[in-house]
Protein backbone atom coordinates (compact mmCIF):
# COMPACT_ATOMS: atom_id res chain seq x y z
CA UNK A 1 0.00 0.00 0.00
CA UNK A 2 1.88 3.57 -0.74
CA UNK A 3 2.64 5.77 2.07
CA UNK A 4 -0.20 8.57 2.57
CA UNK A 5 0.77 12.11 1.52
CA UNK A 6 -0.22 14.44 3.96
CA UNK A 7 -2.95 17.25 3.21
CA UNK A 8 -0.49 20.36 3.55
CA UNK A 9 1.53 18.50 0.76
CA UNK A 10 -1.06 17.97 -1.50
CA UNK A 11 -2.04 21.68 -1.33
CA UNK A 12 1.54 22.94 -1.09
CA UNK A 13 1.53 21.11 -4.40
CA UNK A 14 -1.51 22.56 -5.78
CA UNK A 15 -0.03 25.95 -5.18
CA UNK A 16 3.24 25.11 -7.36
CA UNK A 17 0.83 23.95 -10.41
CA UNK A 18 -1.41 26.93 -10.04
CA UNK A 19 0.81 29.12 -12.83
CA UNK A 20 -1.90 31.19 -14.37
CA UNK A 21 -3.20 34.47 -12.86
CA UNK A 22 -7.05 32.69 -12.36
CA UNK A 23 -8.51 29.60 -11.36
CA UNK A 24 -11.76 27.70 -11.53
CA UNK A 25 -13.64 26.20 -8.37
CA UNK A 26 -13.62 23.01 -11.07
CA UNK A 27 -10.08 23.16 -11.46
CA UNK A 28 -9.42 23.17 -7.67
CA UNK A 29 -11.56 19.89 -7.09
CA UNK A 30 -9.99 18.22 -9.66
CA UNK A 31 -6.10 19.16 -8.15
CA UNK A 32 -7.61 18.09 -5.05
CA UNK A 33 -9.29 14.78 -6.02
CA UNK A 34 -10.51 12.02 -3.09
CA UNK A 35 -9.78 14.96 -0.81
CA UNK A 36 -11.75 17.58 -2.21
CA UNK A 37 -14.81 16.51 0.16
CA UNK A 38 -13.01 16.70 3.21
CA UNK A 39 -11.28 20.32 2.60
CA UNK A 40 -14.94 21.44 1.03
CA UNK A 41 -16.25 19.91 5.00
CA UNK A 42 -13.34 21.78 6.64
CA UNK A 43 -13.89 25.20 5.32
CA UNK A 44 -17.47 24.71 5.52
CA UNK A 45 -17.21 23.63 9.27
CA UNK A 46 -15.02 27.05 9.85
CA UNK A 47 -17.63 29.17 8.09
CA UNK A 48 -20.34 27.28 10.87
CA UNK A 49 -18.11 28.86 13.58
CA UNK A 50 -19.19 32.62 12.84
CA UNK A 51 -22.37 33.30 14.36
CA UNK A 52 -25.22 34.21 12.16
CA UNK A 53 -23.57 32.54 8.94
CA UNK A 54 -24.31 28.73 10.76
CA UNK A 55 -27.79 28.20 9.17
CA UNK A 56 -26.50 29.29 5.42
CA UNK A 57 -23.26 27.13 6.23
CA UNK A 58 -25.53 24.50 7.15
CA UNK A 59 -27.32 24.60 3.92
CA UNK A 60 -24.07 24.66 2.31
CA UNK A 61 -23.09 20.97 4.27
CA UNK A 62 -25.91 19.48 3.51
CA UNK A 63 -24.74 19.47 -0.58
CA UNK A 64 -21.58 17.89 -0.08
CA UNK A 65 -22.84 15.36 2.24
CA UNK A 66 -25.66 14.25 0.40
CA UNK A 67 -23.74 13.47 -2.29
CA UNK A 68 -20.99 11.57 -0.27
CA UNK A 69 -24.18 9.56 0.93
CA UNK A 70 -24.38 8.73 -2.85
CA UNK A 71 -21.18 7.51 -3.30
CA UNK A 72 -19.70 10.75 -5.63
CA UNK A 73 -16.09 10.23 -6.49
CA UNK A 74 -16.18 13.70 -5.43
CA UNK A 75 -18.10 17.14 -5.25
CA UNK A 76 -20.47 17.82 -8.08
CA UNK A 77 -21.12 21.70 -8.89
CA UNK A 78 -23.12 22.82 -11.74
CA UNK A 79 -20.93 23.62 -14.57
CA UNK A 80 -22.34 27.02 -15.54
CA UNK A 81 -22.57 28.62 -12.07
CA UNK A 82 -20.16 27.05 -9.50
CA UNK A 83 -17.38 25.50 -11.10
CA UNK A 84 -16.50 27.66 -13.68
CA UNK A 85 -16.48 30.64 -11.02
CA UNK A 86 -12.68 31.61 -10.79
CA UNK A 87 -10.61 33.32 -8.41
CA UNK A 88 -7.56 35.25 -8.09
CA UNK A 89 -4.26 32.60 -7.49
CA UNK A 90 -3.09 35.23 -5.28
CA UNK A 91 -6.10 34.77 -2.84
CA UNK A 92 -5.68 30.73 -2.92
CA UNK A 93 -1.63 31.00 -2.26
CA UNK A 94 -2.71 33.78 0.65
CA UNK A 95 -5.21 30.85 2.30
CA UNK A 96 -3.34 27.96 1.45
CA UNK A 97 -0.23 29.33 2.88
CA UNK A 98 -1.91 30.26 6.42
CA UNK A 99 -3.29 27.01 6.34
CA UNK A 100 -0.60 24.81 5.32
CA UNK A 101 1.60 25.68 8.82
CA UNK A 102 -1.65 24.74 10.89
CA UNK A 103 -2.14 21.56 8.34
CA UNK A 104 1.31 20.51 9.52
CA UNK A 105 0.74 21.13 13.40
CA UNK A 106 -2.03 18.93 13.40
CA UNK A 107 -0.23 16.69 10.88
CA UNK A 108 1.60 15.74 14.13
CA UNK A 109 -1.21 14.45 15.98
CA UNK A 110 -3.64 13.40 13.16
CA UNK A 111 -2.26 10.55 10.93
CA UNK A 112 -3.08 7.47 9.17
CA UNK A 113 -4.14 5.08 11.57
CA UNK A 114 -7.07 2.44 12.10
CA UNK A 115 -7.13 2.46 8.45
CA UNK A 116 -10.77 1.90 7.07
CA UNK A 117 -12.16 1.34 3.53
CA UNK A 118 -12.37 4.98 2.23
CA UNK A 119 -15.27 4.18 -0.07
CA UNK A 120 -16.98 2.75 2.84
CA UNK A 121 -16.42 5.23 5.34
CA UNK A 122 -17.71 8.03 2.50
CA UNK A 123 -21.09 7.08 2.70
CA UNK A 124 -20.69 6.76 6.33
CA UNK A 125 -19.34 10.34 7.05
CA UNK A 126 -21.61 12.01 4.79
CA UNK A 127 -24.41 10.22 6.99
CA UNK A 128 -23.51 11.73 10.07
CA UNK A 129 -22.11 15.22 8.86
CA UNK A 130 -25.83 15.21 6.86
CA UNK A 131 -27.17 14.60 10.20
CA UNK A 132 -25.08 17.13 12.51
CA UNK A 133 -25.33 19.47 9.42
CA UNK A 134 -29.47 19.80 10.60
CA UNK A 135 -28.23 21.19 14.20
CA UNK A 136 -26.38 24.35 12.80
CA UNK A 137 -29.93 25.38 12.28
CA UNK A 138 -31.43 25.36 15.75
CA UNK A 139 -31.81 29.11 17.19
CA UNK A 140 -29.89 28.71 20.38
CA UNK A 141 -26.85 31.19 20.53
CA UNK A 142 -23.58 29.59 20.70
CA UNK A 143 -25.83 26.64 19.64
CA UNK A 144 -23.39 26.25 16.37
CA UNK A 145 -20.20 25.61 18.12
CA UNK A 146 -20.30 22.41 19.13
CA UNK A 147 -21.84 20.69 15.81
CA UNK A 148 -19.27 22.94 13.55
CA UNK A 149 -16.12 21.33 15.70
CA UNK A 150 -17.44 17.56 15.19
CA UNK A 151 -18.39 18.46 11.46
CA UNK A 152 -14.73 20.00 11.16
CA UNK A 153 -12.73 16.50 13.51
CA UNK A 154 -14.54 14.56 10.67
CA UNK A 155 -13.71 16.03 7.80
CA UNK A 156 -9.90 16.43 9.12
CA UNK A 157 -10.01 13.04 10.15
CA UNK A 158 -11.56 11.77 6.81
CA UNK A 159 -8.64 14.17 5.02
CA UNK A 160 -6.00 12.44 6.84
CA UNK A 161 -7.74 8.46 6.95
CA UNK A 162 -7.24 8.45 10.80
CA UNK A 163 -10.28 5.70 11.72
CA UNK A 164 -9.32 6.83 15.17
CA UNK A 165 -10.30 10.39 15.28
CA UNK A 166 -13.13 9.62 12.67
CA UNK A 167 -14.21 6.80 15.67
CA UNK A 168 -14.21 9.64 18.27
CA UNK A 169 -15.51 12.00 16.11
CA UNK A 170 -18.69 9.63 14.80
CA UNK A 171 -19.21 9.10 18.34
Amino acid sequence: MAERIPTSRVLGALLDEATTERVSLGWLMDRLGERSFGIILLLLAFLALIPGVSPVAGILVTVPAFQMVRAHAGPVFPRRRLACWCFDTRRLVAIVGRAVPLLRFLERFIYPRWMTPFEATRRLVGGVVLLVSLTLFVPVPLSNIPPAIVISLVAFAYLEEDGALLGLALI
